[in-house]
């Protein structure tokens, strides 16, 4: 299979990016959810350096990615259900198992050894010696042919989840309400690995310019097919040392998520509500297309959320947001219930006049990009799904009122589950006349026109242009 990429130093137990990979993990699982703050901080902490947090990053990815597809290939070889196991065991098998079935370029001698070794570290804590279970069930792995993958002829549900390695819950949803072809190429894209892209921001330059700046830096790079502001990168890699980065180039951001700014079809000098606005990819997207005139409020819950998205816009050459900290629900109700602390002078003057357009990219359930976000998988619940939808129709009442007569809302998310789109939007418009469903379709690129759905929003659902997920609606209201 190769060299191990990263051998450990003399006298070390474990490479460090396996040990750092298994905090990981178990820190995940304690969390139930990963952001790179996970993995900046675990690689602090073991002092890794960029070659070693990049195994570290891509062995959580993977058995992230493919936990239930390990665990099957695993439970054929082990007499203990993997699930029951220890969670410390468990991460370590699921950490061998991914170097020995995804990881050609780990020898298999590598990914079973450091395993084994991990967790004799780790007999104490455990109680008990697991060394000799653990070696037997990977060198098991080792020697053993590819199994007979389940029958999606006579159990969709059960071959897609271990082939897909997807949730049962989700995949039975996803057959009751796409039909089996279709969810089969959804459980087929959850683990993908996403391409690195890229949105070229106008106010510094343009794709051709950064274009032809990548290949004199000998960084393969194509134009994407349907946002016209987008690149696609062959491979992933440093995003600060790209060139163009901290001259404000570009902006990480999926070519999928690139289409939403443009339904609002902003115009110079408007008035814009970005009402969910973190980490800022859409609110610099919308300050491009304004020409950097005019006013962008950006809401976010959470302060911190807030600096991401003025860093960014400081880095993109874009001065016209103006960011309000708080839950917008409270922020724009009319008083402070008893208790509540009431918004601040500079969020009640920006939000009392009226905002020619409004984006609400709401949070969701975020099935749409479960490629980006593996642990989605297994700690999403359906029961999320209707959590999110009250807080959707919550935040579309409140940033309603603050549109202007004539303007528009676009509705948007990183999700295709009806409860979270189609339905939301019906709902809304059921019980607020004074708006109408615009077809999205005259503020696509035209090559974006296939995404148009029957009811005219945006829905990139397994496609096969490498985008996530995403949905969008456009509303306006009536003069």
């Amino acid at each position: 299979m190769g060299t191990d990429p990263h051998p450990a130093p003399p006298g070390q137990a474990a490479p460090s990016a396996r040990h750092a990979a298994v905090k990981a993990l178990l820190t995940i699982d304690k969390a139930g959810m990963l952001g790179d703050d996970v993995f900046d901080q675990v690689s602090a902490n073991a002092g890794l350096d960029l070659r070693d947090r990049a195994f570290m990053v891509e062995l959580v990815r993977g058995v992230l990615r493919y936990r239930a597809t390990l665990d099957w290939r695993l439970g054929l070889l082990s007499d203990r259900r993997i699930t029951k196991l220890p969670t410390l065991v468990q991460t370590i098998l699921r950490l061998g198992a991914y170097q020995l079935l995804y990881l050609d370029r780990v020898p298999e001698s590598a990914a079973v050894n450091e395993s084994v070794r991990m967790i004799k570290l780790q007999s104490r804590r455990l109680g008990r010696d697991w060394s000799g279970f653990v070696n037997a069930v990977l060198r098991a792995l080792v020697r053993a042919a590819e199994p007979e993958w389940p029958d999606a002829a006579k159990n969709p549900v059960e071959a897609y989840a271990v082939r897909y390695s997807c949730p049962t819950w989700l995949v039975e949803r996803w057959c009751r309400n796409w039909g089996v072809a279709r969810a089969e190429a959804m459980c087929r894209a959850s683990v993908e690995v996403p391409p690195l892209t890229l949105r070229v921001n106008r106010l510094r330059t343009t794709r051709a310019a950064l274009l032809a700046d990548l290949a004199a830096a000998q960084v393969e790079a194509i134009a994407t097919l349907i946002s016209e502001v987008g690149i696609q990168l062959a491979r992933s890699g440093s995003i600060v040392d790209l060139c163009g980065y901290a001259d404000g180039h570009f902006y990480v951001e999926d070519e999928a998520g690139q289409l939403v700014p443009l339904l609002l079809d902003v115009q110079p000098g408007q008035r814009v509500l970005d009402a969910c606005a973190a980490p800022g990819g859409k609110a610099t997207h919308i300050a491009a297309l304004m020409g950097n005139r005019g006013e962008i409020v950006a809401v976010d819950r959470a302060a911190s959320r807030l600096d991401l998205v003025m860093d960014n816009c400081r880095r993109l050459g874009v001065n016209i947001v103006t960011p309000i900290a708080g839950d917008l629900r409270v922020l724009a109700s009319v008083g402070a219930a008893p208790g509540e602390r009431r918004p601040s002078a500079v969020a009640h003057a920006a939000l009392s006049r009226p905002f020619d357009r409004i984006l609400l990219d709401a949070p969701c359930s975020g099935l749409g990009v479960l490629r980006r976000h593996p642990e989605g998988k297994w700690y999403k619940t359906s029961e999320a799904i209707v959590q999110h939808r009250q807080v959707q129709l919550e935040l579309l009442a409140v940033t309603s009122r603050l549109l202007r007569p004539g303007g528009v809302l676009v509705y948007s998310t990183c999700s295709i589950e009806p409860e979270e789109t189609e339905s939301v939007i019906d709902e809304f418009c059921q019980s607020h006349r004074e708006f109408q469903r615009d077809s999205i379709a005259p503020w696509l690129p035209p090559a974006g026109l296939p995404f148009v759905t029957p009811r005219g929003d945006l829905s990139t659902m397994a496609n096969m242009n490498h985008m996530d997920a995403f949905f969008a609606a456009r509303l306006r209201r009536s003069e």
